[in-house]
């Protein structure tokens, strides 16, 4: 593995700092999750008897459980990336092991990978490819 330059380095200031920063985003979006649960239940019993109504109430539901997915895959990601600083991978490419970029933590505190692996994972996945 090579060596992290100065400004690649994960110092165990930046590490604190991305403790921090996934710590309040795991609380925000465990949070919007959580508020998102109670409006569906509370939609979901609103005493409404029309048709048009119902099928409107079952497309919010639709949107609110796929917000919820998208949390809770956020929330995942934030668990891991924790994860990975407890155990001195943080910052590590997975499928490297180069030094993930400062700048791209930055932009992404759960990045698994550094741009290039990114890179090269959304093209084999098909994905449009949008850089960080």
């Amino acid at each position: 593995m090579k060596e992290p330059s100065a400004e690649q380095a994960i110092t165990p200031e930046r590490l604190d700092h991305f403790r921090k920063l996934l710590r309040e985003q795991l609380a925000r979006h465990t949070e919007h999750i959580r508020s998102e649960q109670a409006a569906a239940l509370e939609a979901s019993d609103d005493g409404v008897k029309d048709s048009n109504d119902l099928s409107l109430m079952d497309v919010n539901k639709e949107i609110a459980f796929r917000l919820g997915e998208v949390e809770s895959r956020m929330v995942a990601d934030i668990d891991q990336a924790l994860l990975r600083i407890d155990e001195g991978t943080y910052g590590i490419c997975a499928r490297c092991e180069r030094p993930i970029s400062v700048r791209r933590l930055e932009a992404v505190p759960t990045a698994r990978y550094d741009a290039e692996c990114q890179t090269l994972i959304e093209q084999a996945n098909g994905e449009e490819i949008y850089s960080l």
